[in-house]
């Protein structure tokens, strides 16, 4: 869980247009590689993106207009340079759903969640596959898929808890030089009984087949 000076949390009615702002798929895409990677210019950016120089030129420079991103320490004078503002982006779901914007963005930022799940996916195959990440990651890694049946009180425990335990972690391997950086996307998403959609095995204890128990992703 990421500390309060390190977290961003948007308001629907003071943050609208720093909403509209952060729903282009490119400035996610953007603030997501900052975060990840580090501080980086629009050329290195552009590199990894496939877009122009002057296309995420333009964007950082929106995302640093609502303060998504702000100048870093230049390692000379030829080009700017860009770092993420905050390590998290965080908001209230009742405030967020109360209004059109807020519904909408929630939507976007969750798809695009699933579009770095993917990502993140292909590129821990492919760090594996090349002897990038030693064979010790192998056993830890994977993606869980668990349908268990709780209340919202205990759902919000959950992952209030995890909240907790993650902070602990990260703090305690902070300095360990064996630490890499891990992708943990958590959904906590609750189905009504019998929605349009379900399929058979969508029964209260379904799971993904050879899905390691308490394996994190």
């Amino acid at each position: 869980m990421a500390s309060e000076e390190h977290r961003r949390v948007l308001d629907p009615a003071r943050d609208a247009e720093a909403l509209k702002a952060l729903t282009h798929p490119l400035r996610i895409r953007l603030l997501g590689l900052l975060r990840q990677d580090g501080p980086a210019t629009a050329s290195e950016l552009a590199a990894r993106t496939g877009e122009s120089s002057a296309s995420t030129s333009y964007h950082l420079r929106v995302l640093a207009k609502y303060a998504f991103v702000a100048e870093a320490e230049h390692r000379d004078g030829r080009e700017r340079r860009w770092r993420a503002a905050h390590s998290v982006t965080s908001w209230d779901n009742r405030a967020m759903e109360a209004t059109p914007g807020g519904r909408a963005f929630v939507g976007s930022a969750r798809r695009r969640q699933i579009e770095h799940l993917e990502a993140s996916l292909a590129r821990h195959e492919a760090d594996l596959a090349a002897g990038r990440l030693g064979r010790e990651w192998v056993e830890p890694s994977g993606i869980d898929d668990r349908m268990p049946r709780l209340t919202p009180e205990s759902l919000a425990e959950l992952r209030e808890t995890l909240d907790r335990k993650l902070a602990e972690l990260a703090d305690r391997d902070a300095e360990d030089p064996r630490a890499a950086r891990v992708v943990l996307l958590t959904a906590a998403l609750p189905l009504a009984p019998g929605a349009p959609g379900a399929g058979p095995d969508a029964g209260p204890d379904a799971s993904a087949p050879g899905a390691p128990e308490g394996a994190p992703s």
